[in-house]
């Protein structure tokens, strides 16, 4: 037996742990820190750690407990208030960005640019580009809110219940793309089971609060037991939305921990999950992404494109998801937020990419611009989001809209 994966696990803790402190002395999050220490460790620079497939699935499992944890602190009334205006949010913030990538592949695919070794028509090409942009990677964003304590405020809701419906929307914009590729695709079958999914979490989720709720209302003692029972519902949810209906598992992750965020030992749960977080799962999951990072030899042309994509990729997000917020009835200083925390792409960028290299939709002299596109803006987010978050009033009054009552006001504290 390979023993190896010890000796990976100690470098990744470690240096996770040292980067994280260096880039606080610099007043960032700690985060930011732990995914340079994947893209210093990993084959971008220094080449010691590679990726394994222990390493891959420890990494799931940690962005399955990460975004369980931001569900249970979730305020699920604001998340309710905010329903609505997270829609407008996430349409608005996947349409522009859709544009913006079409925009720019279409500048620089063509024989006189970058030659393409894609099968498919320059259209579709060019397209599924914009599709790369669209997505979002909530869980760095959630890392850093729950960091800077942002989490349960009226943007930190809307960013979470944002990012959801991306995912959901930038699935069906996969699909579309796919289905003109792959005759295997079946449009009207993904949103099926989409909406079969939603309507699955809202029944068993209302079941399964009422079950949970009257078993821990009696087991006073024990406490253990509801760790187990959580992390079971964690991981069920998790396994039911990415098996049964094609959803992220991440998103079952997350509704499992709304489901339970209500209950007595939701406060009890989240000290148990957020020790085993920040111990082990995170620096794992953190260090993954940067491991992940192969940078291509890149000519100028490509450089370019790389460039302008990035910044596309960056002020899209921050435009279209902070015009969403404008009209879903936030203030200014709030749509800044809401659009700096839906900037990261991280590992789903890479994911969507990887599905378009098999379908013939990205060449492979544009995969190059991707990952850094996933490095920078995976990066970035953290970075901003802390000094966006102290611009407009201060606390208690940071996070509140005309109309909010003392009450609502006194929770932000």
């Amino acid at each position: 037996m390979n023993y190896s994966f010890l000796l990976n696990l100690t470098m990744i803790l470690l240096s996770t742990k040292v980067l994280g402190l260096v880039t606080r002395k610099f007043h960032m999050p700690q985060v930011v820190g732990a995914l340079l220490a994947g893209v210093i460790l990993g084959p971008a620079m220094l080449g010691t750690l590679h990726e394994t497939e222990f390493i891959d699935k420890l990494a799931e499992v940690g962005v399955i407990v990460l975004m369980f944890c931001a569900g249970l602190e979730t305020d699920t009334k604001e998340l309710m208030k905010s329903g609505k205006s997270a829609f407008i949010i996430a349409l608005i913030g996947v349409i522009v960005p859709l544009l913006g990538g079409f925009w720019v592949a279409s500048l620089f695919n063509r024989p006189d640019k970058i030659l393409s070794d894609a099968s498919c028509p320059l259209f579709l090409q060019n397209m599924f580009i914009g599709v790369i942009l669209t997505a979002t990677s909530v869980s760095i964003t959630a890392e850093t809110l729950k960091e800077i304590g942002k989490i349960k405020t009226h943007s930190g809701n809307a960013i979470l219940g944002a990012a959801i419906i991306d995912d959901v929307l930038g699935i069906i914009a996969l699909t579309i793309i796919s289905s003109s590729t792959d005759q295997d695709v079946n449009l009207f079958a993904i949103l099926f089971k989409i909406a079969a999914f939603f309507v699955f979490s809202a029944v068993g989720g209302a079941l399964i609060f009422q079950i949970y709720s009257r078993w821990s209302n009696r087991a006073e003692r024990g406490l253990q037991r509801h760790v187990i029972a959580a992390f079971a519902l964690c991981l069920l949810m998790s396994y039911i939305a990415e098996h049964f209906f094609g959803v992220a598992d991440i998103t079952g992750a997350y509704i499992a921990g709304i489901i339970i965020s209500n209950t007595q030992k939701s406060h009890f749960l989240t000290s148990k999950f957020d020790t085993l977080s920040y111990l082990l799962l995170s620096p794992v999951f953190f260090a993954s992404i940067g491991l992940k990072v192969e940078l291509p030899p890149m000519t100028p042309a490509i450089v370019l494109f790389a460039l302008l994509l990035t910044l596309t990729a960056i002020l899209t997000k921050v435009i279209g998801c902070g015009l969403g917020a404008k009209l879903g009835g936030y203030k200014n200083y709030q749509s800044i937020r809401i659009g700096v925390g839906m900037i990261s792409r991280g590992e789903v960028a890479l994911i969507v990419a990887g599905k378009g290299q098999q379908l013939g939709l990205l060449g492979g002299d544009f995969l190059g611009p991707v990952v850094l596109v996933v490095i920078i803006t995976t990066i970035i987010t953290p970075i901003l989001l802390k000094p966006a978050f102290q611009i407009g009033p201060s606390v208690p009054f940071t996070e509140t809209r005309l109309g909010d009552s003392y009450e609502e006001v006194s929770k932000y504290r």
